[in-house]
């Protein structure tokens, strides 16, 4: 956290002047509880006997892809040789070898809980998203690229990006630098980093993280401390960490993506480094990423492949891995609707990270010593808050942070309080001013919810509360701005922000 002291161009002294403006004031939120997080079922093992523990629930529909060149080289990256439907190979299978393909065993295992309908698109086919094609991405709740070699159309990239914006799940699998199968001059790390910078619906790292150059040979990656997080902790069994045999991580950028969050660390590594296992979300749809396509590796595959028995390796929890995050990208601990279909799923909760700064400025973007615990200006609760003007000279103060609204709520409720004290005499001038803004990822203003002055000073903290419904399936951007133009303080201090969704 950070430091205590404020810098000493604050003047100490609360002046509680001026009535709140009727026109100024928001409606009162309410209740300030946050709803409970999606719930888990606790450890089951991977395979079949995970099914029993998930609560019943509409068949999860998954697209595995095999457009792009999945089976080039020495790859076998498909859960069946029956194609679009594994079932027409064997249609009750118990093995992973009743199906023929490196991720039989991930497709087995999902298919004998009895809750998954796979699908593969074959070799030939295109990404689509709104056609009428049977596989067209619309009709599934996930869709897994794993380790693809040949680069997506830009069609195909807004489809993808379409998809998850709209409530969808993104599996990407990717391998080490020079991976190329096929020798088309892509690999999969390539070809993952230009689909999140080059779709034509958001090419400002919209999933915060991008894909390190890199090709670790070995190590054993292990996964954070974290008892609630669903992929970790998911029904198919406890993660405690995974296996690289050449591949790669990711770096973390929070600041684009607040909701990206590593899972699984290279030895040595934490924090925005190293993350060989992330997740992340944008708009109503949520994202997955694995560094190396050997822990999905089953061993098991077409004749003439030499393949690696990564699943089953005792050196990380794969299995465990790979199928609580299928669960999870498919939003389906819940029971709700498939997501890529209607993007109708929408998880009643706070979305705000650090949402009353008791985690100093983490989550935050903004001006130096905005986030503080300085005790001259008292928190609503606990010890931090955020101290927006109170110099007393022209100065502009900023905090902010980006969230992701799904798109199937229907509220959106951005709350938070304030306390504004004032040493300005006037009740007709507004000489300061704290502007609560929603701009987009270019900085484009969307809305201005409000804008508060040393008019509005008041005794205590008032409550404020926004819908921001209207942006529901977009990433925006919520932001205080005070701006103080005269020789006497004012100060802007919120605390206790949240983004309640439902």
């Amino acid at each position: 956290m950070p430091g205590l002291g404020r810098s000493t161009r604050r003047f100490a002294t609360l002046t509680a002047c001026g009535a709140l403006l009727a026109a100024a004031a928001a409606p009162a939120l309410g209740s300030s509880a946050v709803a409970a997080p999606r719930a888990t079922t606790p450890g089951a093992s991977a395979g079949a006997s995970a099914g029993a523990a998930v609560a019943a629930a509409a068949p999860r529909r998954v697209l595995f892809d095999n457009s792009k060149a999945e089976t080039a080289g020495n790859a076998d990256w498909i859960i069946g040789t029956g194609q679009p439907d594994p079932l027409t190979q064997n249609p009750s299978p118990q093995t992973e070898k009743d199906w023929t393909g490196a991720l039989s065993a991930w497709g087995v295992a999902l298919q004998k809980t009895g809750r998954y309908a796979l699908k593969t698109l074959p070799s030939g086919g295109t990404i689509t998203y709104g056609t009428s094609a049977a596989t067209d991405l619309a009709n599934f709740d996930t869709f897994v690229l794993p380790e693809p070699n040949i680069r997506l159309s830009a069609s195909e990239k807004t489809a993808v990006m379409k998809f998850v914006q709209n409530g969808g799940g993104l599996f990407l699998v990717s391998d080490h630098t020079n991976a190329d199968r096929n020798n088309d001059g892509w690999d999969a790390l390539a070809i993952i980093n230009d689909l999140m910078t080059d779709n034509g619906v958001d090419n400002t790292d919209p999933f915060g993280f991008s894909v390190d150059v890199a090709n670790i040979q070995t190590d054993n990656p292990r996964a954070i401390a974290d008892t609630t997080d669903p992929v970790l902790n998911g029904a198919f069994g406890k993660v405690t960490g995974s296996i690289i045999r050449s591949g790669t991580t990711a770096t973390l950028k929070p600041a684009d993506n607040p909701s990206v969050k590593g899972l699984v660390y290279r030895t040595g590594s934490s924090g925005n480094t190293g993350a060989f296992f992330a997740t992340s979300s944008f708009g109503g749809g949520r994202v997955a990423f694995w560094g190396d396509s050997s822990p999905i590796d089953d061993g098991t595959g077409q004749s003439g492949n030499t393949l690696y028995d990564g699943w089953n390796d005792p050196a990380g929890t794969n299995a465990a891995l790979a199928l609580n995050a299928t669960e999870w990208l498919s939003q389906g601990t819940t029971g709700g609707g498939g997501g890529g279909g209607g993007g109708t799923t929408c998880t009643a909760g706070q979305l705000l990270a650090n949402p009353g700064f008791e985690s100093g400025a983490t989550g935050w973007t903004g001006s130096t010593d905005v986030v503080t615990n300085d005790a001259t200006r008292p928190a609503r609760t606990g010890s931090y808050k955020a101290w927006l003007s109170g110099y007393g000279a022209a100065h502009t103060d900023t905090l902010s942070q980006n969230v992701t609204i799904p798109a199937g709520c229907t509220k959106a409720t951005f709350g938070f309080y304030t306390r504004i004290d004032t040493a300005e005499t006037t009740t007709t001038t507004a000489y300061d001013t704290l502007k609560v803004e929603v701009v987009n990822s270019a900085g484009t203003v969307l809305s201005t919810l409000a804008t508060y002055s040393n008019l509005n000073a008041s005794s205590g903290y008032v409550q404020r509360g926004f819908s921001l419904a209207a942006y529901a399936g977009q990433t925006v951007t919520v932001r205080f701005t005070g701006t103080e133009g005269s020789k006497l303080q004012t100060s802007f201090v919120v605390d206790d922000t949240s983004l309640t969704v439902g």
